[in-house]
């Protein structure tokens, strides 16, 4: 009797205890913590060589944030690229792999944004796989579909194209108004239209020297659009007239300043392509005509 009371508590014992080890279950193998050298500096040069690699980081952290987009909880994968490479030595493999990966950053970040830009509002679009897809095509001498050669004129042609139209889109209306102002203000009363295109009308007639294109000359002058909004003006600058060159500055000064008097007063009407051309110069959007009120006080004399 006594036996089996003390085998009842045995086997009693035994179930209570299952639940808690052959019913728990196995935990998984965390990863374990890479063992880090402690740093032993013993000389001079070691002290500066440490030193000089904890300078290198300042205002790194901010860089990544902000130019490169990295999020700090990854930093531990930003150490871990950075170490893989910077131990890589003339392994050639990890050179290649860690090149490919910057440079796909900055055709992800800098070049693809860049010609996307130049696409805006234009009849084609860019669309981003692909330009990723012919980028490594190229790359691997895929001529299935286009030859580098072909690619590479395709896509001058049709960005020549684009831009033209978006430049039309954007700016037709402007070169319009210029030259239905510049056609009207012909027909006035004592404006000279010259051979260039360039207009002008005499208000005050001077009497002295005439400027070659070479001279320097001073002048005061007020600058408008068409529509009057005033850009520049020489008061903005001081009293003072102000000096150059009268052929370092835009085709339509240049002729009128060489065939004006010193003491004359003329007001400019110049057509875009005397002026700024297809260029944006802030208040001055590209294919502006512009008008001037320039009056020319002097030439400065080199002293021989």
């Amino acid at each position: 009797m006594k036996k089996v009371i003390i085998l009842a508590l045995a086997l009693v014992a035994g179930a209570s205890l299952y639940p808690v080890s052959a019913g728990k279950k196995k935990d998984k193998k965390q990863p374990e913590t890479p063992v880090v050298e402690p740093v032993q500096l013993t000389t001079s040069s070691d002290s500066v060589s440490y030193t000089a690699g904890m300078d290198a980081t300042k205002g790194l952290v901010s860089f990544l944030v902000q130019q490169e987009k990295v999020d700090t909880a990854y930093m531990a994968d930003f150490l871990k690229g950075f170490k893989e490479v910077a131990t890589a030595g003339n392994d050639l493999q990890k050179r290649a792999y860690a090149a490919g990966i910057e440079i796909a950053v900055q055709v992800r970040d800098r070049i693809l944004p860049a010609m996307m830009k130049d696409f805006t509002d234009t009849p084609d679009s860019l669309i981003e796989s692909l330009v990723f897809r012919g980028f490594t095509d190229a790359l691997e001498n895929d001529s299935t579909i286009f030859t580098h050669t072909d690619a590479e004129r395709f896509f001058r042609e049709r960005r020549e194209v684009n831009m033209a139209a978006k430049e039309e889109k954007l700016y037709g209306p402007n070169r319009d108004a210029g030259e239905t102002f510049l056609a009207e203000n012909a027909k006035k009363e004592g404006v000279v239209t010259t051979r260039s295109g360039l207009q002008y009308k005499v208000l005050v007639k001077g009497e002295g020297e005439i400027p070659k294109e070479k001279d320097k000359v001073q002048v005061h002058y007020e600058g408008r659009l068409v529509d009057g909004t005033v850009f520049d003006a020489s008061k903005k600058h001081g009293d003072k007239p102000i000096s150059f060159r009268a052929d370092q500055v835009i085709k339509g000064w240049t002729e009128a300043l060489t065939m004006m008097p010193v003491g004359s007063k003329w007001q400019l009407y110049i057509p875009y392509k005397l002026a700024y051309g297809n260029r944006n110069q802030g208040e001055i959007k590209p294919y502006s005509a512009l008008i001037f009120d320039v009056e020319l006080v002097g030439i400065v004399k080199s002293e021989k």
